[in-house]
């Protein structure tokens, strides 16, 4: 290879990495939840998971880009191993249409692919249509990548000495492994395929040896997966090594089948007699299909296997046991009213993890700190899986016979799980004024801190207060939450105007005083919301 072409390569992973990094934060801001509950019932079925895999490879053809996405998913949140194990034994399948229909240039509409995003995330004002353009932006970029990477591996092909060696295969073990390099560095086990087909048809390889180059070209497809399980988290790792696992199984599995039963290559050749490029078309469909049915049943093992590679840390514990409903997890033929007190127990173990949210983001903001940021934004999709989950539950109930007082109930505890939400909103907000400030583009003098401090405080007292009422349903406390709102008004209404005092004496950062304003302004909405909670279950209902 000259240095151009080594260049080339690297230049392609490069961009590779980078477009799997925008299209994982596209995919994650754009879809959120309401992609988690789709994704969960289309894929909580094995073998519709596998359909949806077999469908989505055979339309970009590609099976990289497609375990790329379920990377992506996972790493977002928006899909668990269990679910992705089923798509990506479909993409295994769906990938070898690539050789029966020829050789697929992807590449060559990534530049529309990137026109397309970069207008939409540029041009267009609505949020979520933007995160779309940057999921289509990092899609283009994984095309463009994957271009320039096979621009720079496929002359390799084209050399005599090249040609000489691979001519010279025999030893099973050693073309396989032949297939994963070849297929690592070039990125695409369909092309590779496709290019073993050229090599057969031209005479220079045989129908077995192309036999094995398929099956280490299953193993070498991974390789765009372990690169882009690089730049994921430890969930998105898990999910690179689940497809590595897989493919390795499969390899062991299908070479076994064929040394104890040779008669199965004779049989999938005698199926396109004198077509060598139709038997290796076949053979890559035919090992495919063979090593889903039959690791199908192993998929929770398999999936096992990946977690104990990669253990889940206690924060991801801590993360998966909040994700889930530990009170309303029985509703049908259950009383409205026991329904009603278990979604009140919900409610404040939401609510407990929204407050906490926000006092987390508030020591992100007064003490920088990466841990506390990444913390809240995990905290958030808690709090929006467990809003959606409840109400959801609470829906339920409509269609039943409720007494004045539950129905009282009902309409309040769905007003309570918004206001709870909200506070975990506003929670997502001060940790980006922290990104803000600490980039330099924006500073808070000292005073003005100390001033945010004691709002900060204040609404956290509040918020305390306020959920202590609402989880005892003691109306002696809602003079105290009361009175803290209060104050929180009070403090709030002082330290503005000392900023515009600040501001009339030319003394404050303009950016950072838009950050200040924005910031008593979440923190004092914060206290309304707890004084919601706080109100909601009080008074009597006739």
């Amino acid at each position: 290879m000259s240095v151009y072409e080594i260049f080339t390569l690297a230049g392609g992973i490069g961009l590779f990495l980078y477009g799997m990094k925008i299209m994982s934060s596209g995919l994650k801001n754009a879809c959120g939840d309401n992609l988690r509950v789709i994704l969960e019932k289309a894929t909580q079925n094995k073998l519709i998971a596998v359909l949806a895999g077999i469908a989505v490879t055979i339309f970009i053809q590609s099976s990289s880009a497609t375990d790329v996405m379920v990377i992506g998913f996972v790493t977002s949140g928006l899909m668990n191993l269990s679910q992705a194990i089923g798509v990506i034994m479909g993409a295994n399948i769906g990938t070898t249409i690539t050789a029966q229909i020829t050789a697929f240039n992807i590449g060559a509409y990534a530049p529309f692919i990137l026109f397309i995003g970069a207008a939409m995330n540029l041009f267009l004002k609505n949020k979520t249509l933007q995160e779309v353009g940057n999921v289509i932006l990092g899609f283009g970029m994984l095309f463009v990548g994957i271009t320039m990477m096979k621009s720079a591996i496929i002359p390799l092909s084209e050399t005599r000495a090249f040609i000489s060696f691979i001519s010279s295969l025999s030893n099973p073990i050693i073309t396989v492994i032949f297939g994963v390099l070849f297929t690592a560095l070039l990125q695409s086990s369909s092309s590779a395929t496709v290019i073993f087909q050229a090599f057969a048809m031209q005479g220079i390889i045989t129908y077995n040896t192309t036999v094995y180059l398929i099956i280490g070209a299953a193993i070498g497809s991974v390789t765009p997966n372990l690169l882009a399980g690089l730049t994921a988290n430890k969930a998105g790792k898990r999910s690179a090594v689940l497809n590595l696992l897989f493919n390795l199984m499969r390899a062991v599995l299908i070479m076994i089948l064929i040394t104890v039963f040779p008669q199965i290559l004779t049989f999938i050749q005698n199926l396109s007699p004198g077509n060598i490029a139709r038997q290796i078309a076949n053979t890559h469909t035919i090992f495919a299909i063979t090593a889903v049915l039959l690791l199908l049943p192993f998929t929770d093992f398999i999936v096992k296997m990946a977690e104990k590679l990669i253990p889940y840390t206690e924060e991801e514990n801590r993360k998966a046991a909040d994700q889930r409903l530990v009170y309303l997890t029985q509703t049908a033929n259950v009383p409205a009213a026991i329904v009603l007190d278990q979604a009140h127990r919900e409610i404040s173990r939401m609510g407990e993890i929204s407050i906490n949210n926000l006092i987390l983001s508030l020591g992100c903001f007064f003490n920088k700190d990466d841990t506390k940021r990444q913390l809240v934004e995990e905290n958030e999709q808690t709090v929006d899986f467990l809003a959606q989950a409840i109400v959801a539950k609470l829906v339920e109930l409509r269609s039943l016979n409720m007494s004045p007082r539950n129905l009282h109930r009902f309409y309040r505890m769905i007003q309570v799980v918004d206001d709870i939400e909200r506070i975990s909103d506003h929670a997502e907000n001060i940790i980006e004024y922290e990104e803000k400030l600490s980039s330099g583009s924006a500073v808070i003098s000292d005073i003005g801190k100390e001033d945010l401090h004691r709002l900060a405080e204040a609404t956290s007292q509040s918020m305390k207060v306020a959920l202590a009422v609402f989880e005892s349903e003691n109306e002696d406390r809602l003079d105290e939450a009361k009175r803290l709102e209060d104050n929180v008004d009070t403090i709030h209404d002082e330290i503005v105007q000392n900023h515009i005092d600040r501001l009339m004496k030319d003394t404050c950062d303009p950016q950072g005083g838009v950050i200040f304003t924005n910031m008593c302004t979440d923190l004092e909405r914060c206290s309304d919301h707890a004084l919601n909670i706080a109100t909601a279950l009080t008074g009597t209902v006739e």
